[in-house]
């Protein structure tokens, strides 16, 4: 039986990456080569070094909306509205702190024309000319564990080089190391790319609570999966190229459509014991202990590799997390 303790690993707080390197691809890799049960180092931009022609690299083209706004009480007091879904029309289900915000409530911005209203615990209604006004007053949903206000710089790093559709409201992380130019080498050389979406939800933060790890419930998130991505993934199978994951989100959608669905809303939680049918490597950062994240990465890698591969790049000193450098499971 899988227990959440079995995922635990300790992490000096001064590894957290705060900041972004200035150059996307210059961050560390760690390369985990599950077959020689190795583990090599190197620069994110040499990661075509590892791949051929015909290689087939999927990743998640979701845009993280700037979906955090900061207003005021009548009183005075701060509030944070923290949007997740539009519900129709200008209503939106939210996160709402103070949680003690009371229903027929309303919340002024530095936009005197924009304000807000409580409707439920959960929900809010805005006075606005549009969608395109609210999110205007957003800024970048930073994880919780990146302590400091979001800044100008995160509207630009914090965002994938080729994100397109609109609707996370966090980043697929491990494609941030891409620069427009990186992908531009590696099509030079032969190797594919292809785009599919997974919109990130809150419930990539979601805790584990329950100390049997089969018994955690995903939050559902919407994703799709085009033809020409289905016709290039069918095509490196039969030439028996390489498929890289690029992120766990992509990963996830690319196990849904193994399991027959092209579209729609996919609660599929990935641990150790699973059996993937699509992807060969895997490209991802440094996940939290304890999450479902980092229960993927050891599913695919395999457990012991994989927390023998964190040890290593804590001791080499890597960055962490979201803004943190990159490893490459093959």
């Amino acid at each position: 039986m899988l227990r959440l303790s079995d995922f635990d690993y300790e992490l000096p707080k001064e590894l957290i990456a705060l900041y972004p390197e200035k150059e996307r691809d210059n961050c560390k890799m760690l390369i985990v080569d599950r077959k020689e049960q190795s583990i090599k180092h190197c620069v994110f931009r040499d990661i075509k070094d590892y791949f051929h022609q015909g290689d087939l690299f999927i990743l998640n083209n979701t845009k993280v909306l700037p979906c955090r706004l900061l207003g005021k009480r009548a009183t005075g007091g701060k509030v944070e509205i923290f949007l997740l879904n539009r519900k129709e029309g200008l209503i939106f289900t939210a996160m709402l702190k103070p949680s003690r915000l009371k229903i027929g409530e309303k919340i002024i911005f530095a936009d005197k024309n924009i304000s807000a209203e409580i409707i439920s615990k959960d929900c809010v209604v805005f006075n606005a000319k549009g969608i395109e006004s609210i999110y205007g007053l957003g800024v970048m949903p930073l994880p919780p564990y990146i302590k400091r206000d979001a800044e100008h710089l995160d509207k630009e790093y914090y965002q994938t080089v080729y994100a397109k559709k609109e609707g996370a409201v966090a980043s697929p992380t491990a494609g941030l190391h891409f620069t427009k130019e990186l992908i531009g080498s590696m099509e030079n050389t032969g190797i594919k790319f292809g785009y599919l979406t997974l919109h990130v939800g809150l419930g990539t933060f979601k805790p584990v609570k329950d100390e049997e790890v089969v018994n955690h419930k995903m939050d559902k998130e919407y994703f799709e999966i085009p033809d020409e991505v289905s016709c290039a993934i069918k095509q490196a199978q039969e030439s028996k190229a390489k498929i890289c994951a690029v992120g766990t989100t992509s990963l996830r959608a690319l196990e849904a459509f193994a399991q027959g669905a092209k579209q729609g809303w996919t609660d599929l939680f990935i641990y150790p014991g699973f059996k993937f049918q699509l992807a060969d490597c895997l490209l991802t950062n440094f996940h939290l202990p304890r999450t479902t994240l980092f229960m993927l990465t050891c599913a695919f890698g395999g457990a012991e590799l994989i927390k023998k591969a964190y040890q290593e790049a804590i001791d080499k000193k890597y960055r962490f997390y979201s803004y943190g450098d990159a490893m490459l499971i093959v």
